[in-house]
């Protein structure tokens, strides 16, 4: 497919501000030849010094991404203020055209790629001009820009397509501020910005931005070459995102990727994910009888479907919530080494039980890590009749359970669909496509219907083994940048769509998120902690900064 160049940076500006020169330049008269040899030695002595440019320590990363956030303020707020609705193809191409430009602004060769009227954005920083004792590692960095529909009424603020300034009060509300206090010099690092995709996913895009800037302010060299692939898509779920990447393999070929999305751990600590879930979508109905029937007259006469579907649901899982499907759990194993992984993240599952108001979990997993591990098998949705001033004295001629199954790598969507089809027959329905015909109603006294949606690439489970190159140079970035290991979590238990990737270009992936995790993305008053904005800056520098092996 051919690539459609939007903007690109001006011919006269410079790609990079390096740390180190080999230009020879002396305040005293020498011999050409002297010089030469002179030059040469300095040369040689350079590059035998080290293959990449100096590194910022600790205290420098936080100078200097404190700095760059003060720095970005303004873009950011520019780039909230455009709306993102998925769903609104003129929305999502003036976003495209603004980040097109604010990438070549920094060096990068950007340019969109066409995707049905909502192009996504690419962008590839030039290949190092420093010398080094081998081939780089080159980094696809993948974000994603469009947002959730809002409902405008539902925020506390005037729009939620522009950023609004708020500080919690001592009674706990949150109270806005004016926002040039922003753009004022010192910020406080619990005021939060509110606004559509402020955390999902429009603010890491602006901190990986501000992170060019700040190694190239401070004269860092980055240690990876560097490409970035914008989704314009992902809260639909991606699902033209493995048709771009088919289209574009050569473009987007690397050793590794990185995905900025998602919320940090509920401690604030900085975290690596190296896995997420897949999901399937599962309809389940049982049929009664043709229509409707009078209670009173038809009632203890003719099955009720409501009632079948809830006793058929109660098969599937026990009171512990464990599936009891046969084999749902079985190819999944997990040794002593993820057991000790996971044991290790510091949940407080007593917290997360207030705060959910449960008070018991589910007894799948030893923990809620370990629980992340297995598919799931939920009923998000059920309907028979009507309730409440509609509800009618009937028998309903049909119930629906609408399920969705999150999937891991050990399972496969299709073997977990076989299974719930194979489960439901041997509960002894007759299992039809559609509604049932005339003659499957006077043969079978069971009649059910088990139907799949869509399965893509987009939506599939995948994980990233710890011991990977790529995971042990992320930790490695971490423990630089912050001085401890970062919180790592083997698999998340949401849906991501790196399956895509994954699949198409065969590259390991880690996901580094970056905001708080009470930023409610996807919900109303969505938002960012200008902390985590400001540290997000810093933990993409020392990504950036770190040499991948």
């Amino acid at each position: 497919m051919r690539l459609r160049s939007r903007a690109r940076a001006p011919a006269s500006a410079p790609h990079r501000a390096p740390l180190h020169t080999h230009s020879c330049i002396f305040k005293f008269p020498l011999r050409s030849a002297v010089r030469a040899t002179v030059c040469g030695t300095l040369g040689a002595v350079l590059l035998a010094a080290g293959a990449h440019a100096a590194t910022l320590d600790r205290v420098q990363l936080q100078q200097q991404a404190d700095q760059a956030a003060a720095r970005s303020y303004r873009e950011w707020v520019e780039l909230l203020a455009l709306p993102n609705d998925a769903t609104v193809p003129a929305d999502i191409q003036k976003n495209a055209d603004w980040l097109v430009k604010a990438f070549a602004r920094r060096g990068f060769q950007a340019r969109e790629l066409p995707n049905n009227g909502k192009p996504m954005v690419y962008a590839e920083y030039p290949a190092s001009t420093q010398q080094s004792a081998g081939p780089r590692k080159t980094v696809l960095f993948y974000m994603h820009f469009d947002g959730q529909s809002v409902t405008p009424s539902q925020w506390a603020q005037p729009s939620p397509w522009g950023a609004t300034l708020k500080a919690r009060s001592a009674d706990g509300k949150w109270e806005t501020l004016p926002l040039d206090k922003l753009y004022a010099g010192q910020v406080d690092p619990e005021w939060r910005v509110f606004g559509r995709s402020s955390s999902d996913d429009k603010g890491p895009i602006v901190m990986f931005l501000a992170a060019m800037d700040a190694l190239k302010a401070a004269g860092v060299e980055p240690a990876v070459d560097i490409k970035v692939l914008l989704d314009s898509e992902e809260e639909k779920g991606s699902p033209s995102l493995g048709k771009v990447i088919a289209d574009n393999l050569a473009l987007l070929r690397n050793d590794g990727m990185v995905i900025f999305d998602g919320p940090m751990h509920q401690s604030n600590q900085p975290t690596l994910i190296f896995g997420n879930r897949g999901v399937l979508l599962v309809q389940l109905k049982v049929f009664g009888a043709s229509q409707g029937l009078h209670s009173g007259h038809y009632g203890n006469y003719a099955a009720n479907p409501a009632q079948r579907l809830a006793n058929l649901l109660a098969t599937m899982k026990d009171d512990d919530g464990r599936v009891t499907i046969a084999g749902y759990y079985k190819p999944v194993k997990i040794d002593e080494r993820a057991r000790r992984i996971m044991a290790a993240v510091p949940d407080d599952e007593a917290a997360l039980r207030r705060r959910l108001g449960i008070a018991r979990a589910e007894r799948v997993g030893a923990n809620y890590q370990e629980a992340m591990q297995y598919p799931t098998l939920n009923v998000r949705g059920m309907a028979a009749g009507d309730v409440g001033e509609k509800a009618r004295t009937i028998i309903p001629e049909v119930a629906v359970a609408d399920i969705d199954i999150r999937t891991v790598p050990e399972t496969s969507p299709q073997s977990l669909f076989a299974l719930v089809r194979q489960h439901v027959e041997k509960q002894g329905y007759h299992l039809v496509k559609g509604e049932p015909t005339d003659e499957e109603r006077a043969r079978y006294p069971k009649l059910a219907a088990v139907t799949a949606g869509e399965v893509s690439a987009s939506s599939s489970a995948a994980r990233t083994d710890l011991s990977a190159p790529i995971s042990q140079w992320l930790t490695q970035a971490m423990q630089q940048s912050y001085g401890k290991a970062p919180v790592q979590i083997r698999m998340m238990g949401g849906t991501v769509p790196t399956g895509a990737a994954v699949q198409a270009l065969q590259a390991p992936f880690v996901i580094v998120p970056l905001v708080n995790a009470d930023n409610n993305q996807h919900s109303y008053d969505e938002n960012m902690r200008l902390g985590n904005y400001r540290d997000g800056i810093r933990t993409v520098m020392g990504i950036l900064q770190t040499p991948f092996k």
